[in-house]
C-alpha cells in the first residue's frame, strides 16, 4: 500500500494525526525534498529507507514504490500542504493504477489555508466574498488562457496565488487590470508556519516595490481580496435574529 500523505505548510505539527502515524510506521518514505521539513524524518523509524524526490524522476519513484510494494513494504509518499493541489499526484497514482499498486491519499494542511491564518483573516466575509480562488501565474506550467489572473480577479473574489513571487511585477499588473483598481490589498506570506515565516502587508500599488525590497522570490503565498481588509456584515449563523437548525431566534 502507497499512503500519499500531505505534510502539511512547513511547522512539523500541523499534519494530521494519520498522516504522522503512517510515517511513524513506514518502511519507506518518498519526500519533496525541497519542500517538506525535514522535521517529520524524525519520527521515522531507525531502519527506515527515505528517499528525496527533488532529485529524482517520475520514472524513478516508480521504482522504488514498485519494488517496496513487491516487497510488502509500508510506503509513504509525503507531498508539502495538500497533496491535491499542485502535487504532481495524478500522474503518479496513474501510473499506480496501471501496475495494479494499492494507494491512498491522506489530506493535509494546504500553504494557502495557512496563510490566510497566517495574517489572521477569514477568505469568505459576508457581503465581500463566497468565494476562494486558488490560482498561479503561467510559467514553465502554462495556464489556459481562460484562467489567466486579469481573467479570474474580475470575479474580484478573494485569491490566493501559487508559484508566482518570483514575477511580482506580472502578477500586479495582471490584478490591477483584473480588478480595475490599484488599493486592492494584499498580503504576501513567505514560508508560513516556518520560524523564518515573513509577511508583507500593502495593495497592488506598493506590493512589488515592498516584496523585491526584502528579496522575496518562491516559497510565497500571494493573498488578495477586500477580505484582507475592509468592512463586512455579521454572520447570521450566530446572529441572534436568526433561527437555524439547532437554535431559536432570541429576539
Amino acid at each position: 500500500m502507497i499512503s500519499f500523505v500531505g505534510a502539511g505548510p512547513g511547522d512539523a505539527d500541523l499534519i494530521t494525526v494519520k498522516g504522522r502515524r503512517l510515517i511513524e510506521e513506514a518502511d519507506i518514505v518518498i519526500y519533496a525534498g525541497s519542500l517538506v521539513s525535514h522535521s517529520h524524518l524524525d519520527y521515522c523509524k531507525t531502519e527506515c529507507c527515505k528517499y528525496d524526490s527533488s532529485v529524482m524522476t517520475l520514472e524513478e519513484i516508480i521504482d522504488v514504490m514498485k519494488k517496496g510494494d513487491d516487497e510488502g513494504k509500508r510506503i509513504v509518499r509525503l507531498h508539502t500542504g495538500d497533496p491535491s493541489i499542485y502535487g504532481a499526484i495524478k500522474e503518479q497514482m496513474d501510473r499506480l493504477d496501471e501496475l495494479n499498486i494499492k494507494y491512498e491519499v491522506i489530506p493535509g494542511v494546504s500553504s494557502f489555508t495557512a496563510s490566510c491564518a497566517a495574517i489572521k483573516s477569514e477568505f469568505t466575509l459576508p457581503g465581500v466574498s463566497q468565494t476562494v480562488i486558488v490560482t498561479r501565474l503561467a510559467g514553465k506550467t502554462p495556464v489556459p488562457e481562460r484562467e489567466s489572473l486579469e481573467a479570474l480577479a474580475s470575479h474580484h473574489s478573494s485569491m490566493s496565488i501559487f508559484l508566482s513571487a518570483g514575477n511580482i511585477d506580472g502578477v500586479v499588473d495582471k490584478l490591477k487590470e483584473g480588478y480595475g483598481r490599484a488599493d486592492v490589498p494584499v498580503a504576501v506570506v513567505y514560508k508560513a508556519t516556518w520560524e523564518d515565516q515573513k509577511i508583507i502587508m500593502g495593495t497592488l500599488e506598493d506590493i512589488s516595490d515592498k516584496v523585491k525590497m526584502v528579496g522575496i522570490r518562491n516559497f510565497a503565498q500571494i493573498l488578495v481580496g477586500d477580505f484582507i481588509d475592509c468592512n463586512y456584515q455579521r454572520s447570521r449563523l450566530y446572529d441572534p435574529s436568526f433561527s437555524t437548525g439547532y437554535r431559536e431566534a432570541s429576539k
